[in-house]
């Protein structure tokens, strides 16, 4: 397409550009949940208009949408963009930003060193916060720092240390590459079997006698299925294994109860559904009846009496024996706003707004792509997905390039056929799910807009 044009419906259609190269995670395709519901069976949760695939139909869902004004919470620098990498990596929340602003203007500008007073408990305290709103986790239980990647091998380690008598670790041969590449690295040194679990199979028919440590998702990365925490979780007690759960596709996307559910050790991002910022501090939950287990990394910020600076590691009793090093404070900042920021939406109304869209989403999907070979690779009860679409099609990298370039459209793609389309529910619209399944119409089409 040359220049720029009025697509039907009122949205502006974006001319070519260069766009930078898209980053591409090396992992197979799997499906680990399949949904074998009839579209026509699945509950629904949006009103009969959605029914119709016309943007006037997005326009009026849009209209009726309760959470329609959240949008103002975020920066959106460009309205023309239709931003559906959510998952990957949110918008940026005005309270984020204006946080940001006064922690390095009064926080560190104005107070220096003075400041570490309000900062050493920091960690602690926007845990406290996260758990309450978004984790169902009583307080002292979460401490957000270090990467996912850091939480995990600290929590993976820590539950192996406590079995030294089993001799084998389960993961799904489909998981995170991190995930894997962490308890790869754990069980190299040690001698021990890691068990990769195939696409469509259980991971608790792996579990046995001799599995000291399972890494799960709770939601897939690439199909957004959801699997059941509470049950694997006791599945695994049943033998006497741990469980160590990445929630990073979950949090702030659907309702997690940790300490109902008999979690013991837990991990994510804050970067994705939480809009916390590239590169923002992870987090990470042990259960408070297993806290006396010790990290990996002995570090000062996890040290009792920090600054008697004694000669040998004495860790604190509680959640901040996790900590290692110095806090990273002016992120956590952005971290804490964001996550106040989306406790005020409510996480319950939050996931009624992803389930509608995912629903509208898959429909549109079915009506408009599906002729010209895109499959659904999402679960189709609601309940069994998080707060992405996935679509398969041959030619999803090409696909997801032009739709950048071409369309002003920003999905996410994953080797070897996915599309994925986040949705995140406290700033998309329905036109923009609309606009973006129509651009890929066009796109596999070539030929005009829908009406």
């Amino acid at each position: 397409m040359a220049g720029r044009s009025v697509a039907r419906g009122g949205r502006r259609r974006r001319g070519a550009r260069s766009r930078p190269a898209r980053v591409v995670a090396d992992a197979r395709h799997h499906r680990r949940v399949e949904d074998r519901h009839e579209g026509r069976d699945r509950p629904r949760t949006l009103p009969a208009v959605a029914a119709e695939t016309t943007r006037a139909a997005a326009e009026a869902l849009d209209r009726a949408d309760p959470l329609a004004r959240e949008r103002d919470r975020f920066v959106v620098a460009d309205d023309d963009l239709i931003y559906l990498d959510g998952n990957s990596l949110g918008r940026l929340p005005v309270r984020a930003a204006a946080a940001v602003e006064r922690m390095v203007h009064d926080g560190w500008g104005r107070d220096l060193i003075g400041g570490w007073v309000r900062w050493l408990t920091y960690p602690e305290e926007v845990g406290d916060r996260l758990g309450a709103a978004f984790l169902g986790a009583a307080p002292g239980q979460v401490v957000v720092g270090d990467s996912t990647t850091v939480n995990l091998y600290k929590l993976a380690s820590a539950a192996l240390d406590a079995r030294p008598d089993r001799r084998a670790l389960v993961v799904p041969a489909g998981e995170f590459p991190t995930d894997r590449y962490v308890l790869e690295g754990l069980a190299a040194p040690r001698g021990l079997d890691v068990r990769l679990v195939p696409a469509g199979a259980d991971v608790v028919d792996a579990l046995d006698a001799d599995v000291a440590v399972l890494c799960l998702s709770m939601v897939d990365y690439r199909s957004g299925a959801v699997v059941d925490v509470a049950a694997i979780t006791a599945a695994a007690r049943h033998v006497g294994a741990t469980v160590v759960w990445d929630l990073s596709h979950a949090v702030g996307a659907v309702p997690i109860e940790l300490d109902r559910w008999g979690v013991e050790l837990a991990t994510g991002c804050s970067y994705k559904f939480l809009n916390g910022g590239p590169g923002a501090p992870a987090w990470l939950y042990v259960r408070s009846d297993v806290q006396h287990l010790r990290s990996p990394i002995w570090g000062w910020f996890g040290q009792r009496e920090q600054f008697a600076m004694g000669p040998a590691y004495d860790p604190e009793p509680g959640i901040r024996r996790w900590l290692a090093g110095t806090p990273t404070v002016i992120a956590l900042a952005a971290v804490d706003a964001a996550v106040a920021d989306l406790a005020e939406i409510g996480i319950e109304a939050l996931r009624a707004k992803g389930t509608a869209l995912t629903t509208y989403a898959i429909d549109l999907a079915d009506a408009r792509l599906a002729g010209h070979g895109v499959t659904v690779a999402t679960p189709r009860l609601p309940h069994r997905r998080g707060a992405h679409v996935a679509l398969a099609h041959p030619a999803a990298r090409e696909l997801s390039r032009r739709l950048i370039d071409e369309h002003g459209v920003v999905p996410d793609f994953r080797e070897p056929d996915l599309l994925r389309l986040g949705l995140a529910p406290a700033y998309t619209r329905f036109t923009d799910v609309w606009d973006g399944i129509d651009a890929l119409a066009v796109l596999l089409a070539g030929g005009a807009a829908a009406p």
